[in-house]
């Protein structure tokens, strides 16, 4: 089952991807699924285990379900200065 989500890109994954947005239908039952299916789709060099995942403004973890509708954003770590 396809569920159609808005998925966020933030620094790195943003230029890899070239989108600071989009909207998305997916087959990824969890956050971290999807996170694989992008990464391999858009060729992202960060594991997944060097990011965090926010569903609708809240950090989740990778096994958090996806719900029809829900903001996925992808946050690399970010360095400071």
């Amino acid at each position: 089952m396809n569920r159609t989500v808005h998925v966020q890109y933030f620094a790195i994954l943003r230029e890899q991807r070239g989108l600071a947005a989009e909207t998305l239908a997916t087959p990824a039952a969890t956050a971290g699924e999807l996170y694989a299916e992008l990464k391999a789709r858009h060729g992202f060099t960060l594991p997944a285990d060097r990011l965090r995942v926010a569903l609708d403004g809240d950090f989740a973890p990778w096994t958090a379900p996806l719900a029809a509708g829900a903001t996925v954003a992808f946050i690399p770590p970010v360095a400071g200065g």
